[in-house]
């Protein structure tokens, strides 16, 4: 079984030095990377950074790797950024609003959700795999990531970021959208919300994913595909009805977010 520990929001990792701001809607991290260190984000995370700091980006893993990447909504680039003679300063945030959490991955493999990934030390063996009907979590995406090693890993949430640690033989059930991570060791089934198929559809929970122990879930409280789904009539409105409607989706649109984000 994978060994897994949230860290607090500012701590030491072997090549970086990490601090986490305004969790839990608009998160930020600032890295303080090392002298010569290298680290590796997903493409496009990046706020700000020092002068000296080196950018590569790459297709990692060769065109297979890059293609499945690519096809589990993740860039097929990876960035990496590497700190010149005395260190650098790097800053990195989500596409969307949610939480950011640094976790400490002591052995074992774990299974991510492929939008929740940003960054990670290089220590971490990081792939992504076919996930069959288990790969519809967070993005409903059929690949997911599989993290191996010991090191740090920044992981996103829509929302917050919520634990579930599961007894030896416990089953739970969650919406495979609020899924962002799990123990590779846990057994995993996905189903219907209920018996019928039509209820599944009316009732708005499609597919569950029902976990059994023993193991840790990491959920995510906000559910994007389900926001996505709700900001829709909104942003139909706006479409049609000129710049008026425009500023009034955008507003509804603003305190929607909020509320969700609260």
């Amino acid at each position: 079984m994978s060994n897994f520990t949230v860290l607090p929001d500012a701590g030491q990792a072997g090549a970086f030095h990490f601090q986490v701001d305004y969790r839990p809607a608009f998160s930020m991290a600032t890295l303080a990377i090392g002298a010569g260190q290298t680290v590796a984000t997903q493409s496009g995370a990046m706020v700000s950074m020092s002068p000296g700091l080196e950018l590569t980006s790459q297709l990692e893993g060769g065109v297979m790797g890059a293609l499945k990447r690519s096809v589990a909504g993740r860039s097929a680039f990876v960035s990496r950024f590497t700190a010149p003679h005395g260190g650098g300063e790097l800053t990195l945030a989500p596409a969307a609003p949610g939480d950011l959490v640094p976790l400490h991955l002591d052995s074992g493999t774990y299974n991510i959700a492929a939008a929740s990934y940003l960054a990670s030390e290089p220590s971490l063996d990081i792939d992504t795999t076919w996930g069959g009907m288990g790969g519809f979590f967070g993005s409903d995406s059929l690949f997911i990531m599989r993290v191996s090693g010991q090191g740090v890993l920044l992981l996103t949430a829509f929302g917050s970021l919520h634990e579930k640690r599961l007894a030896p033989g416990e089953k739970y059930i969650i919406d495979t959208g609020h899924v962002v991570a799990w123990d590779s060791t846990m057994d995993v089934r996905i189903q219907k919300a209920t018996k019928s198929l039509f209820r599944s559809f009316t009732s708005g929970e499609m597919l569950v994913a029902e976990f059994t122990g023993p193991g840790t879930v990491l959920m995510q409280t906000r559910n994007l595909g389900a926001f996505v789904g709700a900001m829709g009539p909104f942003m139909a409105g706006a479409s049609g009805g000129g710049a008026t409607a425009g500023m009034v989706g955008a507003g509804v649109a603003g305190g929607v977010l909020g509320g969700l984000l609260s």
